[in-house]
């Protein structure tokens, strides 16, 4: 699901240039989607969901890969401010979901690398068509991880979570029918 962004009339130095630059009112939609990851990929050569800081050029950079607005000024994205950097970080990181899943502490952690060929692969191992590509990142990620829990075998329980279950239900039992045994 695409945003709007919405720039208002700007003036602004260009210290490379040694210029003032004036970017008019303008719009534009971004969309945080497997495509755009794939796009900034592609041309930096480096994962970008890793916890690598990232610089100001290539923040800016993924910016222009989620924008789905055609001809877009280039100078646009030199002036953003804090305020549409806040709403276009706020919308990345949002579930876009209402889907939740509690985390399992005894499962151990991947250190898998993840990147847009990954998550390809895992689309594709999961049948999951093409066209879910364009949906918000997190909510494919998402889908993926309730694809991967729905499609593996019951965890199975220690003697232990099993006696403890049992014991439970016999309680349950016994207060529900006032007997002793």
């Amino acid at each position: 699901m695409p945003i709007l962004i919405e720039l208002p009339e700007r003036e602004w130095f260009d210290e490379e240039k040694l210029e003032f630059i004036t970017t008019k009112k303008e719009s534009f939609q971004i969309e945080h989607s497997l495509v755009s990851l794939s796009k900034w990929e592609s041309k930096w050569c480096k994962p970008f969901l890793s916890k690598e800081e990232k610089t100001d050029e290539q923040v800016l950079d993924y910016i222009r890969c989620m924008t789905i607005t055609q001809s877009v000024n280039p100078n646009v994205y030199f002036s953003l401010t804090a305020d549409i950097f806040s709403q276009i970080e706020h919308y990345i990181n949002s579930p876009m979901t209402a889907t939740w899943i509690s985390d399992d502490k005894n499962q151990k952690k991947n250190r898998e690398i993840i990147t847009a060929e990954i998550i390809y692969y895992w689309m594709i191992a999961q049948n999951i068509p093409m066209e879910c590509q364009k949906w918000h990142l997190n909510r494919l990620l998402m889908l993926i991880r309730v694809c991967d829990i729905k499609n593996s075998p019951p965890k199975k329980r220690s003697r232990k979570e099993m006696l403890s279950n049992r014991a439970a239900l016999n309680k349950a039992r016994r207060a529900q029918y006032n007997t002793k045994g």
